[in-house]
């Protein structure tokens, strides 16, 4: 799910070009791009969904909810600055971990700053930090 069209439009090409990559199609081929919708409204119509047996839970949620507002004073490096400007941290942290946890994946994975608070304070299963970006992983208990 991506509300902003600039972004979304970066994304759709990306997944046209990757579709014609014999080595990423088959990936590609199960991934679906939902230009100009909400996050946490998509994934609680998902949920719905998946309650009334219409779709299957997915294995995983990727959830990329932007940096937090920065407090260095250094700008952001430049191939970055332009989504920045497009794209704002996430308004509500909490509801957002609860819409992805909704749709009962295996596992969710939060992409965060490798210093950066964790989304809505939840306290992830696991992490895989690297030198500039970390993901925290959640691991829901299954039924």
């Amino acid at each position: 799910y991506e509300q902003d069209c600039v972004i979304a439009a970066l994304l759709k090409d990306a997944l046209d070009r990757a579709a014609d990559d014999p080595a990423l199609a088959a990936a590609v081929a199960r991934m679906r791009l939902h230009a100009g919708e909400d996050s946490i409204a998509g994934l609680r119509h998902t949920a719905e969904l998946i309650g009334r047996g219409e779709l299957a839970a997915p294995d995983a949620v990727y959830l990329d909810p932007m940096f937090p507002e920065r407090t260095k004073s250094a700008a952001v490096k430049k191939k970055f600055q332009l989504l920045h400007h497009l794209e704002q941290p996430c308004a509500d942290e909490e509801a957002l971990v609860q819409a992805a946890l909704a749709v009962h994946p295996r596992k969710v994975v939060i992409k965060r700053p490798v210093k950066g608070p964790l989304l809505a304070g939840v306290k992830p299963s696991y992490q895989l930090a690297g030198k500039a970006v970390r993901y925290d992983v959640l691991v829901p208990p299954r039924p």
